[in-house]
């Protein structure tokens, strides 16, 4: 057995003894990774919850519902606005914790009320070198991250998602659209909307992997780096800064970093330690 299968054989052994499990769901490679191991171990001892909010885009949650529905999975779509939790719009450090805390407890009260024995979502290994104030959230109400103890990398990930036919084995990451908001840049349903609608549009113009920073009237594009010089070109450039202009950004900036995943953590000192060496 290679170490990719030892892996999935570990993973599927932690999964047995829980008996039932709801998965914080988002329809991204990670967690809809996690759900169809336990659905295949658990069967219908598995519920799946994902939360429908304007930090969601509608793509993802259409997204979520059919991969659930094609799974066979009890889906629950809980509806949420983490722009009301108390400080979350303001856009502190910490705002992933808020989210995180508001989503374990609507995860804990729906666990509760069906009776189910375990919380878990889809942390990876990789999320650890991250800074991730959501992981304290999980700590607090006891959320097990099975893919973190059976030391999976977002590459295993993807690569056992691909042995299984899952199609989201090579779907690009998709964080919440509060994500595009330099902390203590605060977030409003308008600003969110320009974003959405920001990446929608590169999206449809072919660019696979995006994402539009929002820095007032300015949209700062990370785009891949190969698919930068497309963006240059007068024609593609020419659209691009018309449609943005459109939805309310006045000025349209292309990043030469490129894309980096959690580009605005960027020196923010990653105190996760403690969850690596709960695998152990």
């Amino acid at each position: 057995m290679d170490g990719l299968a030892q892996k999935l054989a570990h993973l599927r052994s932690l999964l047995a003894p829980m008996e039932s499990v709801l998965v914080a769901f988002s329809g991204g490679v990670d967690s809809s990774f996690l759900l169809k191991v336990a659905s295949e171990v658990l069967g219908d001892k598995v519920v799946a919850l994902t939360t429908s909010s304007p930090t969601m885009p509608r793509e993802d949650l259409e997204s979520a519902r059919e991969l659930a529905r094609l799974l066979g999975v009890r889906h629950l779509v809980v509806e949420s606005n983490e722009l009301e939790i108390p400080g979350y719009a303001s856009n502190p450090i910490n705002r992933c914790y808020l989210c995180k805390s508001n989503l374990f407890e609507l995860c804990e009260a729906t666990a509760k009320k069906l009776g189910i024995r375990n919380i878990v979502d889809g942390l990876n290994l990789d999320d650890l070198r991250d800074y991730r104030p959501g992981i304290k959230a999980a700590e607090q109400k006891q959320v097990r991250h099975p893919l973190v103890e059976a030391s999976l990398t977002k590459a295993e990930i993807r690569e056992l998602s691909r042995q299984l036919g899952l199609k989201t084995w090579d779907r690009p990451s998709s964080p919440c659209l509060s994500s595009r908001f330099p902390y203590g840049t605060r977030i409003t349903l308008e600003a969110l909307s320009k974003v959405e609608r920001g990446e929608r549009i590169l999206r449809q113009l072919g660019f696979k992997v995006v994402r539009v920073r929002y820095h007032g009237d300015v949209a700062r594009l990370e785009l891949e780096r190969h698919e930068m010089a497309r963006a240059l070109d007068p024609q593609v450039s020419e659209v691009i800064a018309r449609e943005f202009n459109q939805i309310g950004f006045r000025f349209v900036a292309l990043d030469l970093k490129g894309f980096r995943s959690g580009s605005l953590n960027e020196g923010i000192v990653v105190p996760n330690a403690s969850v690596v060496d709960a695998r152990e």
